[in-house]
Order: structure tokens, then sequence, then C-alpha cells
């Protein structure tokens, strides 16, 4: 990207070097003019050798020097000075033609050894005490402001009041909404700001004006940017981005001043689109702890406010912000004629995921046979820029491995890259491991299986990842949830403890393998008696709030002490009764579980066809199974 120049005004070229040594010669040889006349009293002044000798018979001859071509003398002039001392004049005269000048020069006591410094031009004066120190200091100031400017981050570091926005010109976006795939209802929310910037009088005839901010809400790497280069790419207005830490500056009342600065350059530039990325740093809530200073942030929160405020919003200034963390923001900011619209822009569903993919992989030399649906759905709560890296991930596998096209299988095998890293093939897993492993993750997939109300099985592997994972089960929902009943999130809760009960049933000890699935059973559990009322102790009662809900979805009890000790009671009784459930389940299918273990030890990694035909094979005899369950253990 490339950044744009302003086209109403063109910048003015800087002046060159040349033109302010110019200058300075000037003011120097002025200088010298004026003040050759102070120096003059001190110049050498050529007599004749008789008038020397007068001089030196009358006895004002102090000092005498002596070379081969010149005599150079002091003589008191008799008048005195501020210090009350005789006035010394230079003469010189001719070389030394008398032998006898230096009894003559002895009879009146003149010294004639002393050497004469010459006194220096006024030129030269100057020049040596005025203009080489300042040039010094210039220097050094200019070196020591390179040297904090990389210290604080780029040239625009000093360049105080100014906003140091990118202004892109009508075309150098480069997006447009057919670039943006996955969000369409943010898209028709925006569309109608780009068509009033097209066509404002149709609007202005019905008395509508156009909405002076619209804010882009949503988790990281949905989309927030692009939404916001796009329409600028459609309305083909100038676009000028800015991140809202750009406001924050070492001196208070600086981010005020490139807010100021900001709003002028657009005014000029309207019709034009301002966009403020993560505009959370400089609009959070205000709640008076300044401690009685002066705060730059709240001081430039001011400033934007009162700019919003202020501008005439028929000349299509449209201000376009974007952050994650929209509970943080002061509500004045957010209140209608400031930010009147608050654009959701959500992870994408099924139908999204695929449309995401397929934009991306357009670039791509992908094989005809991609399925992009089966890679959607094997994504669930994936962003856009997940997608992205997903697709790329696939072509770069396939380069690895010699293929001019991308694969399915180099897409499903960035899909687990994305989920749990890379494949460690140098990992020193002992056989006694893996065989626990295999029993950990085929307990999972069993329970899953055997309930209903659970996600098919879509792979389990055996295979160690860079995240830590020494084996996973991946479940894939035939079709995209947004509810989950209570039977449900009991299932869920049921299938997480399946590894741990496989471990405790085939080998009657438990390993630290189960750390991540504890985890999640416990946030699930949890989740049920605080925040979704699925327990029959509290009901229909909020006992926790989500903070953060972009960023993690970070929870804090909102109860008693007695009543956290009771939630824990609860918690605790709901994952025993699923771990117990999940005990009965593989108890029930242990043969099964003999069996898919094996196979998945032999394998290292099974698809979930060849998990349920293995599970949906006709029982084994008594005998036959007895024997593999003693070659087994």
């Amino acid at each position: 990207m490339s950044m744009g120049v302003k086209e109403d005004k063109p910048n003015t070229p800087k002046k060159p070097f040349i033109y302010y040594y110019t200058i300075m010669m000037v003011v120097l040889m002025a200088l010298n003019l004026f003040l050759m006349p102070m120096y003059r009293s001190s110049q050498v002044t050529e007599v004749p050798y008789s008038t020397f000798l007068d001089m030196v018979d009358q006895g004002v001859v102090t000092s005498v020097e002596r070379s081969d071509d010149e005599i150079v003398f002091l003589v008191k002039t008799g008048n005195k000075t501020v210090f009350g001392d005789d006035e010394i004049a230079q003469y010189k005269t001719g070389p030394w033609p008398d032998n006898n000048l230096e009894d003559t020069l002895r009879s009146h006591k003149v010294q004639f050894t002393t050497p004469i410094i010459e006194q220096p031009s006024a030129l030269m004066t100057i020049l040596v005490q005025w203009v080489v120190p300042i040039l010094l200091f210039v220097a050094v100031g200019q070196f020591m402001g390179k040297q904090l400017q990389k210290r604080m981050g780029g040239p625009n570091a000093m360049t105080f009041g100014k906003s140091n926005a990118k202004i892109y010109a009508e075309s150098e976006t480069g997006k447009t909404f057919a670039d943006v795939a996955g969000e369409e209802e943010a898209k028709d929310a925006l569309k109608e700001i780009v068509d009033f910037l097209h066509d404002p009088q149709k609007y202005a005839d019905i008395g509508a004006t156009l909405p002076k901010g619209a804010l882009l809400v949503g988790p990281p790497g949905t989309g927030k940017t692009l939404l916001a280069k796009a329409v600028a790419g459609e309305a083909k207005v100038p676009f000028f981005s800015i991140s809202g830490s750009e406001f924050v500056e070492m001196f208070v009342g600086m981010g005020a001043a490139k807010v100021r600065d900001l709003f002028k350059q657009a005014n000029e530039k309207a019709p034009c689109i301002v966009f403020i990325d993560e505009i959370d740093t400089i609009g959070k809530k205000r709640d008076g702890s300044g401690m009685g200073g002066n705060d730059e942030r709240e001081q430039t929160l001011n400033q934007l406010l009162t700019e919003m405020d202020g501008f005439d919003g028929k000349k299509g200034v449209v201000i376009l912000a974007a952050t994650n963390r929209p509970e943080s923001l002061d509500p004045a900011l957010l209140r209608p004629g400031r930010f009147d619209r608050r654009i959701p822009v959500e992870l994408p569903d099924i139908k999204g995921r695929e449309s995401i993919l397929r934009v991306h992989a357009k670039d791509v030399k992908m094989d005809d046979t991609v399925d992009f649906t089966a890679i959607a759905r094997a994504t669930s709560g994936a962003s856009g820029a997940e997608l992205a890296n997903i697709i790329n991930e696939g072509a770069l596998r396939a380069v690895r491995m010699g293929r001019k096209v991308v694969s399915q299988q180099d897409l499903e095998e960035s899909v687990e890259v994305v989920i749990a890293g890379y494949q460690k093939k140098d990992s020193a897993v002992s056989e006694d491991e893996k065989k626990i492993v295999s029993y950990h993750e085929v307990g999972h997939a069993l329970v899953a299986a055997c309930q209903s109300h659970s996600a098919p099985v879509h792979k389990i592997t055996i295979i160690p990842r860079t995240s830590g994972a020494l084996g996973y089960t991946m479940q894939v929902d035939q079709a995209e949830k947004y509810l989950m009943s209570k039977d449900e999130v009991f299932n869920k809760i049921a299938t997480l403890t399946g590894g741990r009960a496989a471990e405790e049933l085939i080998f009657h000890s438990i390993t630290t393998g189960a750390s991540n699935d504890i985890e999640q059973a416990t946030k699930l559990a949890r989740a049920m008696v605080t925040r979704y009322g699925m327990n029959d102790q509290f009901g229909m009662v909020a006992l926790e709030t989500v903070n953060n809900q972009y960023l993690g979805g970070d929870t804090s009890l909102a109860c008693s002490p007695e009543t956290a000790r009771v939630v824990d009671e609860e918690v605790i009784k709901l994952v025993k009764e699923a771990y117990k459930k999940a005990m009965e389940i593989l108890a029930q299918n242990e043969g099964k579980l003999h069996e898919i273990a094996a196979y998945l030890l032999e394998k290292e990694t099974i698809t979930g066809d060849e998990f349920m035909e293995i599970l949906n094979r006709k029982e084994e005899t008594k005998t036959e199974s007895a024997e593999h369950e003693l070659v087994t253990e």
C-alpha cells in the first residue's frame, strides 16, 4: 500500500540548503562591513623607515619584531584605555637596513626579541566566535533528534501536532465489497453509507443526514479493517487510516492537537472516510482517577468528542472505528450523533466460512476435488484471518510435498496445524505411553458415539503435536449449531471425561494427560450452574458475568462467598455424574474399546468412518473377546 498525497493543495517543496547558506553568508558579510571600524584601530599601518627611526628616538616604540622583509613594531599613542593604560598601535616598515639598529634599540630600551601576534581579521573572529559554535550546536541537535526518533519509533515521533494518518487516494485501498466474504449483515449496514457518499442529494431531499460515525465491533481477525477499506474503495473517496495508539504522545496536549489536525485534513478532503483502528486506546471510560493532574488520554478523548460534534455531517465526512473491547468505551462516544451505528462483525457461520475460504483460494491453485464445505464444517469458530492462514498453510504443505496444486488432504492437515500445531515426527514417546494415549482418545470417541445429541467423530490420532498434545479426537457437527440443550452440554462433559475414565478402567491408574479435558469439563459445568440456568439448586439466576467477550471471555462471580461455595459443590457434583456415566458406557463396551484402541495403536491415525465401521461390527464371541483382552492387557 502506498501513501497518498493531497491532490487539492500540493505540499510545498522544501527549500534547498544552499538557500539557507546564502542567507547566512549575506548576514556575515554585513556584520563584517559594520564591524570593520571596530578593528581599524588595531590594524597594521605601514610607515617609512625614517619615521620608524624618529619614533624610536622619541621613545614611543615599545617592542620590535624583525623578519627578513619587514619590521613590525608597537607604538604608544598617548591615549588612555578604560583600564588606565596607554593604547598601543601597530606599525610596520621595510627590512632591517642598518647594522647599528640593534644598538639604537638597546639605548632606547626597546624590546626587539618579543614576537608580536598578528591581530586576526574581523571576519575570522566572527566565524570562530559565532558561526562555528552555532553550526556545531545545530549538528549535535540534529544527531540527537535522529537518535530520539529511532528510539521513539520512526520519523514521525517528533512531529508534534500532526496526525500522521495514512491517506489513501480514491483507488489506492484496492479493496471492495467483493473482497469481503462472510459478513453480509455488516456489508449491508455499510452499503447505505457508500450510497450516501455517491448520491447525497436524494437523502438531502427527504431531510435525512449521513450517520456521523459507525463503530465496527467484533473479535480479532474478523475483517473490521478490511471492511473499512472496502467502504472507501466502493465510495471512491479518500481514506484516512490511523491507529488509536498514534494519538498517545509523550507530551500532554499533543494527542488533542493530532485529533484537530486529522479533522482539519478530513474537512479539506471531504467527502472522505476517517478510520480509527483500536479506538479503545483513546476512548476508554473516564473514571475520574486522574489524581488531579492532566491525563493525556482523557484530553485526547475530549477533543475527539468535540470534533465529532463540530464538523458538518452534510460535507460527507464519515468516521469509522474498530474495536474488540466495546464494553470499555466511554458512553459519550457511543451516543447518537457521534457513533450513530454499532455494526457487529462476528465470527462467520458455516456458509460464511465457506465463502471466505473460496475468496482466499482464488489466487491459489486448487485441486478439482477440494471440498470447501467439509473444511468449513471442520473449522467452527474460526475467524477470517485463521481461514486465510489455513489456505496458506495448505499451499505451503503442497509445495513441501512436491505437488503443483493444493489437495483436500493438504487443507485438512492445515486445519489440524492451526488447531493443534505441527506433527512432532521425532517425538520419543514410549510404547507404553502410546498405548495409554490410544485408550484415552478412544475413550473420548466411544463415549461420544454411544450418546445421543453428540457430534460425530471425524478423526482420532495419537501422533504428538507441537502444541503439547500427545493425541486428540476431532468431532465435527454436520450442521451449524447455535443452541445447546442441557442434555447436549452434559453429554459433552461426559465425552471430555471419557479419556480419564478409559485410563482408570483399563490400567487402574490415572495420568496427567487429562489436564486439558478437566479444564474444559469444569468450565462447562460451571457455566451450566452460573450462566445457563441449568441447575435445579439456583434455577434462572445469573451468578457470573462475562468480561471481554471478544478477548477470551473471562468471567467473574457476582455472588456471596456462601453462594460461591454452593456453586463449587454443584460443579463438582455435575462433573462426577458425567464421569460416572462415561465409566458405565466404557464398561458396557469394553470389548470395542480394546479392539479400536489396538487398531489405533497400529495405524496411529484413523478416520471417523473407520471408527464407526469397527464400532458397528458384529460382536465377537466371548472366547475371542477374552483372548483379545488378555493380549492387549
